[in-house]
């Protein structure tokens, strides 16, 4: 995985900023950030992650020889890129399947992690994903990935007014090869254990969910998370939304989080 950033190294006053990292899903990039840079660079340091196989990303031997991505292997490599940076702490701000990273990273390494806003999050395959794994599973060496991923992108952002937010992933999804989609589909076989865990344990990191009021596939669990949850999570729903919460409603999205990160300096 290779870094996008869009701050320097710190340096003068600016050493007392706080970070903030930026991780997207699945076929996207960091270019789906584009509507929080300009809010979020006002007060904090800005990093932008490219994951394995997206965006600007370019592979070396090293994670060549990766053939099995998990999510703690993927987990790693964003704190390569702190550790790269001489970031001690960042708060990570992450969307869809990049909220499972952070929160594997907060796992593996709480002192780097100093909150977590998780927009669209994945806690839980409710019956309706489940199906989709298993037709991915079926069908990832025999159709091309593009025609898979549209049909997700259907799927977890159905109505019209999530256009935008399909868009923008499908565009970023063709610049994945064939080969580097499966390698991140086989994730989905060790998905299951990991949300569990995740559901029944409560990290003493300050976490804010960000989700749509019509995000149907994934909202349900994370408002009993939340509730379970109650001594570090908050639960912050925006009206008329869907699953990319930062692309529909940027406004919104970005005015909870900066008040959230306000609140846990």
């Amino acid at each position: 995985m290779y870094k996008n950033e869009n701050s320097d190294h710190p340096s003068g006053s600016e050493q007392a900023k706080q970070w903030v990292t930026f991780v997207h899903g699945a076929g996207g990039s960091s270019s789906i950030w584009f509507k929080q840079i300009r809010d979020f660079r006002k007060d904090y340091n800005v990093l932008l992650l490219d994951l394995r196989g997206h965006g600007e990303s370019k592979p070396t031997l090293k994670t060549a020889f990766k053939q099995k991505y998990t999510f703690s292997a993927l987990a790693h490599d964003i704190l390569e890129v702190l550790d790269h940076l001489k970031i001690e702490k960042s708060h990570f701000v992450g969307i869809s399947l990049g909220t499972i990273l952070i929160r594997q990273l907060a796992e593996m390494y709480p002192d780097r992690v100093q909150s977590m806003i998780l927009g669209g999050a994945i806690l839980k395959m409710n019956f309706r994903s489940q199906i989709l794994m298993r037709l991915g599973n079926t069908f990832k060496y025999v159709l091309p990935y593009l025609v898979l991923y549209k049909f997700f992108a259907f799927v977890i952002m159905p109505k019209k007014s999530h256009k935008q937010s399909r868009s923008l992933f499908i565009n970023e999804a063709k610049k994945l090869y064939q080969k580097e989609f499966i390698k991140w589909f086989k994730l989905t076989a060790e998905i299951n254990p990991v949300l569990k865990w995740f559901r029944q344990v409560e990290l003493n990191i300050p976490t804010l969910y960000v989700m749509g009021e019509e995000d149907y596939m994934f909202l349900p669990s994370v408002r009993k998370v939340a509730e379970n949850h109650y001594k570090t999570s908050q639960l912050f729903v925006i009206e008329n939304c869907g699953h990319v919460v930062n692309v529909e409603q940027p406004n919104a999205f970005n005015t909870a989080v900066l008040s959230f990160i306000q609140t846990t300096k």
